[in-house]
């Protein structure tokens, strides 16, 4: 009989991180590869509205919970000119797209993409191009988007059939421009300057506005942490958040390592937020900066065939990422991380959405489908509202090549006080034990389970296919709560999430 491993977690309503800013649970709408077109766009698709928009993507965003969708970019925005994708679409120019090597029709763009937004019930998170562009153009996109109308540019919009301003909330300024990839990189003392520019002329359009600045592209870039001091340095009046990116992978097939690479985003996180707190200080700022995590995903299965795909194509099958279950049980993990960190990680951005590195997929003129990896996401966007509050755990740890004192339980409560429900999310990274948890809730009153459910299985390779969703959550009713500690046991490898009520 294999070993079974325990561990205990005291999660007191007192202990309580901060409220959870709904927009932490966004996700990313790329000009890449097949997001737009093929993906949420498809006219002539069965399932395809008046307006091209795939209404059975539209279900599944829905479904999954997302508040936020960050667009048109990534790399995309750096060579991006937001006027080519307004106006009567007959009129709109094809372009070469420099980041993706790709060819860009434009017949979806900034007014298109607000329709489907509203359709999902998302906001926008818009970005700006400071890579070929610069503060005029920033401030004229603010003034088609957000101002009423009598000026030069809202009228414009009025004329292209908006009649109503957008009032989009969140703006980021550019996009990892610390890549020498990236179109118009510059240094971080270039950049921070522009970005404090643009920022001040968007907020004189619209003083209502929250701006993202473009912090590092990974923590393992050569100028991190220094660009975040240096772009904080310049911009730190103006903008509100510090943006920050990461992908992880498994290129070695060590998955004890690979589980563990939630507490490297950990590392990032704080890392960044001494950063951030470094800077306040040096400025005697009483604004406290906080973080946008607006790209971070699993990336590594497509590498290899996207290095065949031919260039200048529209829509080509680029990042196609098929995730498994343990790519599943790490989301989880970096999802944890996110609300162990939600007192400064405010927004953040699961990229992407659909097709690319994606939840969901689509078959051209075919089902729309869901991968392993959707199902935490959705746990924790649809149940993850309210407080989180800080676990003090004792599990059993391991370690591996890159990381020490690994614990085989990850863990998260969050207390919805508006539902009156406790909710558990949980990890059990051992691929061999089960766990037994027991978690003191006395706290929080008299409580009893109203549901379970746990994401497992024994081939941690499994993969979903359209029609053979075989990676999903399933049903659980053995966890029970006695004198006010909650008992369960966590398969290995598993994703678990457990509500609990008021009696």
């Amino acid at each position: 009989m294999k070993q079974v491993l325990k561990a205990t977690v005291l999660a007191d309503k007192g202990y309580k991180i901060a409220r959870i800013d709904p927009r932490l649970y966004g996700s990313f709408i790329e000009h890449l590869g097949r997001a737009v077109y093929g993906g949420i766009f498809e006219p002539g698709h069965p399932e395809a509205d008046e307006h091209g928009f795939r209404q059975d993507v539209v279900r599944l965003v829905r479904d999954l919970g997302v508040t936020l969708v960050r667009y048109p970019g990534g790399n995309f925005v750096s060579n991006y000119d937001w006027e080519d994708g307004v106006g009567p679409v007959a009129d709109r120019p094809r372009r070469i797209e420099l980041a993706w090597r790709s060819i860009e029709t434009n017949r979806i763009g900034t007014n298109e993409f607000m329709q489907w937004s509203n359709q999902v019930g998302a906001e926008t998170c818009m970005a700006i191009n400071l890579g070929t562009r610069g503060v005029e153009a920033a401030r004229n996109f603010v003034e088609y988007c957000n101002h009423p109308g009598g000026t030069k540019f809202s009228d414009l919009r009025k004329s292209h059939g908006i009649s109503q301003p957008h009032r989009i909330r969140t703006w980021c300024l550019g996009n990892e421009m610390d890549g020498p990839w990236q179109t118009g990189h510059k240094s971080a003392e270039e950049y921070g300057s522009l970005a404090r520019e643009a920022g001040k002329v968007m907020k004189w359009i619209d003083p209502s506005i929250e701006l993202v600045v473009a912090g590092s592209s990974n923590p393992s870039m050569p100028t991190y942490p220094q660009w975040e001091a240096t772009v904080l340095e310049q911009a730190y009046d103006q903008v509100d958040y510090l943006s920050i990116h990461t992908y992880y992978g498994n290129r070695s097939d060590d998955v004890k390592n690979y589980l563990a690479k939630s507490l490297e985003m950990d590392r990032y996180i704080e890392g960044v937020i001494a950063t951030c707190d470094y800077v306040q200080a040096k400025k005697r700022s009483a604004k406290k900066m906080y973080i946008s995590f607006d790209e971070w995903n699993v990336w590594y299965h497509s590498n290899e065939q996207d290095s065949k795909v031919a260039p200048w194509q529209e829509a080509p099958p680029l990042l196609e990422d098929i995730y498994n279950l343990e790519d599943a049980i790490l989301v989880g993990s970096l999802l944890i991380s996110l609300l162990r960190h939600s007192d400064r990680v405010k927004i953040a951005c699961l990229a992407q959405l659909v097709n690319v590195i994606a939840p969901i997929m689509t078959e051209q003129g075919g089902s729309a489908w869901v991968q392993p990896t959707y199902f935490p996401f959705q746990d924790v966007a649809t149940l993850g509202h309210g407080t989180a509050i800080h676990c003090v755990v004792a599990s059993p740890t391991y370690d591996t090549k890159d990381f020490e004192h690994v614990p085989v339980l990850d863990t998260i409560v969050v207390h919805d006080e508006e539902r009156q429900q406790i909710v558990v999310f949980a990890v059990n990274r051992s691929t061999e034990s089960s766990v037994s948890v027991s978690v003191d809730l006395r706290s929080f009153g008299e409580l009893s389970v109203k549901r379970q459910t746990q994401l497992t299985g024994t081939d941690r390779k499994a993969v979903n296919a359209p029609g053979h969703i075989t990676v999903a959550p399933e049903e659980r009713h053995d966890a029970e709560v006695e004198e006010g500690r909650l008992h369960t046991i966590l398969a290995p490898l598993s994703w678990n999430v457990i509500t609990l009520g008021q009696m």
